[in-house]
């Protein structure tokens, strides 16, 4: 399963070398709750058929109406839904109570457009991080290298254009195959995150096949350490509690730009962990405070579904910024009643 707004871009692509026009939404903007954040995209022709999302539902189908009443022909649309603005009630009001601006693009299918979504195509593989600047106005998009954008939308001060930065679609390594592996694979993929999985020992790969994940049988250290594995969206996890697999990950993911580097264990393994790096490993100690260890949130995880789920519940609130403050105030220890955790010597 590849991330949503990869298979946008590629469904996009290929409707284009099939001819005919499409409409490329980009979600510009919410306030108060809504069900998609900023910069996610959906994809559609005139038929009806699209790929992607922008709510849960309810905006999909008021925007493919009004794209079947050809209402959407020009080259630029901005929706907005869930309030009244200038006297004119929206067709829909979102459940969730907020307010959500969408950018809509009807592209044709010439060389120079499916140039464009190649290019952002190579920028979601990690090859660079761009800023797609479209001129409301005009219809007009260009490609740069990306700013200093504060988040992934922004609008100019004339309210004439925006800049959407583009980047490297959510990865998760996972070095090694265990029980966590296979949950917290398939967590991530719902996520929208796109999941490697590496582990050199025979057979051990057959659980992915169909899945949707990628498998690699090589040592975890030597794919995290080879060019392009990792790049600021990626996040490693060592999930299998076998230090000739786990450590050798550990050091190699700190040489790269992750955004997030974790590992299976309890704390006194993990203290112990820490020393074996710094001491064998020659870790420094900035470069092992990069390291989750033990990983995850503290959530009282036991089973190999609660560890996955304490995993990528830190995951996520590290890649969105850390707005959830950490649930411990150091590795193992419940921050409420300074005991160990429940469950944190299984994570």
């Amino acid at each position: 399963m590849k991330p949503l707004d990869r298979q946008v871009i590629e469904q996009g692509v290929q409707w284009l070398e099939e001819g005919g026009s499409l409409w490329l939404c980009t979600v510009l903007a919410t306030f108060g709750s809504s069900p998609r954040e900023p910069g996610s995209m959906m994809v559609a022709r005139s038929d009806g058929r699209h790929v992607g999302s922008l709510s849960g539902g309810c905006v999909e189908e008021d925007f493919l109406e009004r794209l079947g009443q050809g209402e959407l022909d020009q080259p630029i649309s901005v929706l907005r839904y869930g309030d009244e603005t200038e006297g004119n009630r929206p067709r829909v009001r979102l459940p969730c109570g907020g307010i959500l601006e969408v950018l809509v693009e009807r592209l044709e299918p010439r060389a120079s457009t499916r140039e464009h979504l190649q290019a952002i195509l190579a920028s979601m593989a990690g090859q660079q991080d761009l800023e797609r600047q479209v001129e409301l106005s005009s219809g007009n998009v260009s490609l740069e290298s990306a700013g200093r954008l504060e988040g992934r939308v922004e609008r100019t001060r004339d309210g004439d254009s925006v800049r959407i930065r583009i980047g490297p679609v959510a990865r998760l390594i996972i070095a090694g195959v265990s029980p966590v592996s296979e949950v917290c694979a398939g967590f991530a993929q719902t996520l929208g995150f796109e999941v490697i999985v590496c582990d050199p020992r025979d057979g051990v790969g057959a659980v992915f096949e169909g899945s949707g994940v990628e498998f690699q049988a090589v040592l975890p250290s030597l794919f995290i350490a080879s060019e392009g594995a990792c790049h600021d969206a990626t996040a490693v996890v060592a999930l299998t509690h076998d230090p000739r697999i786990d450590d050798l990950a550990m050091m190699a993911a700190v040489e790269t730009s992750a955004f997030y580097i974790g590992v299976m264990g309890s704390q006194r393994t993990s203290q112990a962990r820490a020393a074996r790096l710094a001491r064998s490993g020659g870790l420094s100690p900035a470069q092992i405070d990069r390291i989750h260890m033990p990983i995850g949130m503290a959530l009282g995880s036991k089973t190999p579904a609660e560890i996955a789920l304490a995993v990528m519940a830190d995951i996520v609130r590290v890649r969105q910024g850390g707005a959830a403050r950490r649930e411990r105030e150091r590795p193992g220890i419940d921050p409420v009643s300074g005991r160990e955790a429940p469950g944190t010597a299984t994570v």
